[in-house]
């Protein structure tokens, strides 16, 4: 009974934002609570259950499942995201014979800095918009923009509040604070209806999609899945600091990121967004110092049982626009700026043309959203930028515009 308490505990530390992607994305997030359930099981049971986390929705996948979705249509997107499950795969296998060496080597910082910037940067005009009380695009104006900017701007202030000043299991909750202070704002202005909350069932079927495999949308998606694999290593290496032991080596990391590829492919098979490690339930996990993996496995049972709850899931959908909006503006410039970390933190040298050139080709084609196609074949975005990114970086020899001058710093530590 007390580790179904706990679970119960981790999933409402994950919940705010394991919604919060379906509702962006156009998706079902009962569906988004099944597959998080199922992915976690999946995960647990690849691992041997010996890890004590958590996986829910990816915000990586955010730009590319509103792109795929407006595109090719939610069938299509999830076959998409099949494919990216399977490349997870695929690593684990390599990583099985190889070692996990030539990731590094092939998805070094000057490449993964860049791409998960553009992930934050290129959703900033949705995130204002939504903002503003308007659709992601900007062209219907969903919500009266004057209370917009009061709710967006609620939403922002108290999720930045909670991650900054917040103590203990609250800091924990920065998203979750952010939505409901929106909510009840919003409730003030009169923006939210129950219509459909009154006609939802308590019991209803999540509204499970089939996928279609469209071979634009595969190789869309397939060059996604670079930066939170990498992503994954870091969480990976998190969990097994908090708990005291080496999970890269036992079950392996072999093992845990081909769990998140199956993880993925399972949600993806329903309809839900791929799944991803959570570091704010490790953080919950070092904070109570409930390292039993048991724990995971009964958060994944309740957000199953979640799932079925007709009535819970038509009032997630009440959320109104502006409410997301203001939180996003601090979640996709927080992952730009853990892509720009990313750079400082491994000391990429700007000066050296060779990185120059990977990044900032990088950033302008992802940003500016450079398309490349043949026919009805098209690459844009992350995906482009991605796959440009490795190019780069394999084709340009390593010592090209060095920068040979000393600067002052160095000639104080010399």
């Amino acid at each position: 009974m007390k580790n179904a308490i706990l679970g119960a505990q981790m999933l409402f530390v994950a919940f705010g934002a394991l919604v919060l992607v379906p509702l962006l994305t156009g998706l079902d997030p009962s569906v988004a609570l099944f597959g998080a359930g199922v992915g976690t099981l999946l995960f647990q049971l690849i691992t041997r259950r010996t890890v004590p986390i958590f996986l829910a929705s990816s915000f990586a996948f955010i730009a590319p499942i509103l792109y795929g979705i407006q595109t090719w249509g939610i069938a299509s997107t999830m076959g998409g995201l099949i494919a990216a499950g399977l490349v997870y795969v695929l690593l684990g296998a390599l990583i099985r014979l190889k070692g996990s060496g030539f990731i590094h080597k092939l998805l070094p910082p000057v490449v993964i800095g860049p791409i998960i910037m553009v992930i934050g940067l290129g959703l900033a005009p949705v995130a204002v918009n939504m903002a503003l009380g308007k659709s992601g695009d900007g062209a219907v104006q969903l919500v009266d923009s004057s209370a917009s900017i009061w709710i967006s701007l609620a939403s922002l202030l108290i999720t930045i509040f909670i991650s900054v000043f917040a103590k203990g299991m609250l800091k924990l909750l920065p998203i979750f604070g952010g939505i409901f202070t929106g909510y009840i704002l919003s409730l003030g202005f009169g923006v939210v209806s129950f219509e459909a909350v009154t006609n939802a069932a308590w019991f209803a079927i999540p509204n499970f999609t089939t996928p279609e495999f469209n071979i634009n949308a595969i190789l869309f998606m397939i060059p996604v899945a670079i930066a939170p694999a990498i992503e994954h290593v870091g969480d990976i290496l998190s969990i097994s600091n908090v708990a005291g032991k080496d999970f890269l080596k036992k079950p392996g990391l072999h093992r845990t990121i081909a769990g998140d590829g199956v993880a993925t492919i399972a949600a993806a098979m329903v309809g839900a967004p791929p799944n991803t490690t959570y570091s704010e339930v490790t953080g919950a996990v070092m904070l109570t110092k409930a390292f039993n993996p048991v724990i995971m496995t009964w958060a994944a049972i309740v957000a199953i049982i979640l799932a079925w709850v007709g009535k819970l899931g038509a009032l997630l959908q009440t959320i109104p626009v502006p409410v997301m909006g203001g939180i996003m503006i601090l979640l996709f410039g927080s992952i730009a700026a853990v892509g720009l970390n990313t750079l400082i933190k491994n000391q990429v040298d700007l000066h050296k043309s060779r990185n120059l050139v990977i990044v900032g080709v990088t950033l302008v084609f992802g940003i500016g959203g450079m398309a490349f196609g043949i026919g009805e074949f098209s690459l844009q975005g992350i995906s482009l930028c991605g796959i440009v990114a490795i190019l780069l970086n394999l084709v340009l020899p390593n010592d090209i515009g060095e920068n040979h001058v000393v600067d002052n710093t160095q000639i104080e530590k010399k």
